[in-house]
């Protein structure tokens, strides 16, 4: 059908039926999902009141994958990022080779873009076909087979909305429920944008839905304020539960206490229309604020993504700190109560049913990066019990009751260090899992290891000099003080995976401190520290890395963070190797199986100069881990350029390959025409100084291998 047809028929249909849910409905229709009758009602002429049809509500792809699919951001609902597919094996992986390669185009145009780069993308597989974004939200669909492009949809991003970096991680599928095949848009791939727009285009052909939004788009700037672009963007695929489409937002971080909201909202994901927000500030509102208002600013978002479960009804927001995040003096009830906690919330009313806090008052940008992974949980009767397992980045990691919220296991509230600027605020306990930390014991002057002996005199003279009290060291002004792990420590956005048949659970994470200071607001003044909206560059140009140099407004103090600790001269970490690593933990009892560094010493060394050297030293790493019934880890993440397979038994690596960019970005494994391919997005990454790059890459057995 030619797409005037299929334009055609999709007005057709839309003469025909609505599709809407009703705000703070609670009951539905005998199918979860479906509107009820008197949503659908509508009037005549002669008043008099007729049902236009309704569509029945069907199973999404991402509710139950094919075999061969992988249909959500981290394959499922569930987000297990475990696949059924076999033929690759601990065996037959050493006969990898690349299938094919494409490139999407999306490059860094000179090098102060190339500071921003961060494409971090996943993409999905549907049937036969691929669909991926780019790093400035170009949405492309590929044959799975080839890596031949069949479409692509640019909406022309400006360069000034990129935040922190250029990223979008994925984008989200989405069948509408009873539509015909032929139908424009009958099936859509939707996205968020980095300038903070929802976009749904179809499935097929990649031209934009006119029944979604504005003629294909929402604007998510409505109701946050006066657009400053870069402040609010949207860099993590929505996820869809009984048909609402939901989504939260990146703040960028640092810049003022008067930031953009926090806010989560929940769309119709055929209409676009505005089902629920939820403001954690003014609960009372459940859509849009009043003329001339604009929801809470500056409380915690979610920038990273969400999961859920279509039975419940909820969706699970790992949610991040307050706009300012290393002083909370100013904080509300609410953020206090809300901030770096796992929210569910009923997509039905867009009310919170329970929350899970993993840090009190968390003024150490701890926020919940890593996407939870629902799993039946085994328990030591044979029986099971619906469950979420939820990493963190100061290490610990939770198994919580999915329905309630309750921990499975005991969590113990220990005793937290006092001090620092506002000793009065901060909590005298905070939260301690029972089941498994990734972190590791505390550091010592004698941890400061140093490329040179030069390097390691200054990191011991630094250690000595820092404030340094444990994993929760307040923020202090008159010294600097040691964070471990840092913001980036523990397990970030690529999140664990789990194969529940074997019973084991991977994560990847990083061990490696940050060596921060709080700056009194003169200090910050005279180092010409400016917000986002006050336009033009900080006086250092481009920031190494995130909260650099961010200043906090409206705080008494803005925060300058060296994240990674690096010693002035070689540049090398303060602290000796491994930085990051790989885990296997049992399941039922969360006691590590095995765990080995990850990453190699190929891509670095001091002076920012490769050293070309094999070593396992266990890099910094982004992008997490893709498991297969084959017993096999697929995993990129490290710095130094390379894909890897590694047995999930024992954490020996089977296979590798280089790529031609990093690879901080999570891998899927699909099968097309019974061959099994894995495939990696290597984008390269600004923040773990890897190449940038736009490759898109896809492995398999030779043919008729397997």
């Amino acid at each position: 059908m030619t797409p005037l047809l299929r334009t055609l028929a999709l007005l057709a249909s839309l003469s025909l039926s609505t599709h809407t849910i009703a705000q703070g409905t609670a009951d539905k229709e005998s199918v979860p999902g479906s509107p009820s009758a008197s949503e659908n009602s509508v009037e005549t002429g002669d008043s008099e009141e007729v049902q236009a049809p309704t569509y029945p509500a069907t199973p999404q792809p991402s509710d139950a994958p094919a075999p061969g699919d992988w249909a959500a951001w981290g394959r499922g609902s569930s987000a297990s990022r475990h696949s059924p597919l076999d033929q690759i094996t601990r065996d037959n992986v050493d006969q990898l080779e690349v299938a094919w390669t494409y490139r999407t185009g999306d490059l860094p145009e000179g090098s102060d873009q190339e500071s921003k780069y961060s494409p971090e993308n996943t993409p999905l597989k549907i049937g036969d076909s691929l669909y991926l974004c780019s790093a400035m939200n170009i949405m492309i669909s590929l044959d799975a087979r080839t890596g031949e492009e069949q479409w692509r949809y640019d909406p022309q991003v400006a360069k000034e909305a990129i935040p922190y970096g250029a990223t979008c991680r994925g984008v989200a599928y989405y069948e509408v429920p009873g539509a015909p095949g032929d139908q424009l848009c009958a099936t859509r791939v939707i996205e968020g944008t980095l300038d903070a727009r929802l976009i749904a285009v179809d499935a097929e052909t990649g031209e934009l839905c006119p029944d979604f939004g504005d003629s294909g788009m929402v604007d998510l700037w409505q109701g946050i304020g006066e657009k400053v672009p870069g402040w609010y963007s949207v860099t993590a695929p929505p996820v869809i539960v009984q048909d609402v489409l939901v989504t939260g937002a990146q703040v960028k971080d640092g810049q003022a206490e008067d930031a953009p909201s926090g806010v989560i909202r929940g769309f119709d994901a055929v209409t676009g229309e505005l089902v629920w927000a939820w403001d954690m500030g003014k609960p009372e509102l459940n859509g849009l604020p009043p003329e001339g208002e604009t929801y809470t600013r500056g409380t915690p978002n979610m920038w990273t993504t969400a999961a859920s479960d279509e039975e419940l009804g909820y969706v699970y927001l790992p949610m991040g700190n307050s706009a300012v995040d290393y002083w909370g003096g100013n904080r509300s009830e609410e953020e206090n109560e809300f901030s770096t906690s796992l929210v569910a919330l009923d997509v039905n009313t867009g009310e919170p049913v329970w929350h899970f806090q993993t840090v009190h008052y968390d003024v150490w940008d701890y926020d919940l990066g890593s996407q939870p992974t629902l799993v039946d949980f085994p328990l030591d009767n044979g029986s099971t019990v619906p469950a979420l397992i939820l990493p963190t980045k100061q290490g610990d990691i939770y198994v919580l009751n999915r329905e309630t919220g309750e921990s499975l296991f005991p969590v113990e509230e220990v005793e937290a260090p006092g001090g620092g600027v506002e000793p009065e605020n901060l909590s005298p306990t905070q939260p301690s899992s029972g089941y498994h930390s990734l972190a590791f014991p505390d550091l010592t002057e004698k941890d400061m290891w140093g490329m040179t002996p030069i390097d390691q005199l200054w990191c011991r003279i630094q250690f000595r000099r820092a404030s340094y009290k444990g994993k929760y060291t307040p923020p202090t002004a008159d010294r600097r003080f040691i964070q471990y792990p840092g913001y980036n420590g523990g397990n970030d956005w690529g999140s664990a995976a789990v194969d529940a048949e074997r019973g084991i659970l991977i994560a990847n994470y990083n061990d490696i401190p940050n060596h921060n200071r709080l700056l009194p607001r003169e200090e910050a003044e005279e180092r010409n520290l400016r917000p986002i909206y006050a336009g033009g560059e900080n006086e250092e140009e481009q920031p190494p890395a995130e909260g650099a140099g961010d200043p906090q407004i409206g705080a008494p103090y803005a925060i300058d963070v060296n994240a990674g600790w690096r010693a002035p001269i070689t540049g090398m970490p303060c602290t000796a190797p491994p930085y990051g690593g790989i885990r296997a933990i049992d399941l039922a009892s969360g006691e590590t199986l095995w765990d080995e560094p990850l990453g190699t010493a190929r891509k670095n060394g001091p002076f920012g100069i490769p050293s070309h050297l094999p070593f396992k030293i266990g890099t910094p790493n982004n992008g997490g881990p893709v498991l297969t019934a084959g017993g096999l880890i697929f995993i990129a993440a490290a710095t130094d350029d390379l894909i890897r397979a590694i047995n999930i038994g024992t954490g020996e690596v089977l296979w590798k390959d280089v790529l031609p960019a990093g690879g901080q970005a999570n891998p899927i494994t699909y099968e097309v025409d019974g061959r099994q391919y894995v495939l990696i997005s290597a984008g390269g990454h600004h923040f773990m100084e890897t190449p940038i790059g736009d490759y898109v890459i896809a492995y398999a057995l030779p043919e008729g291998e397997g």
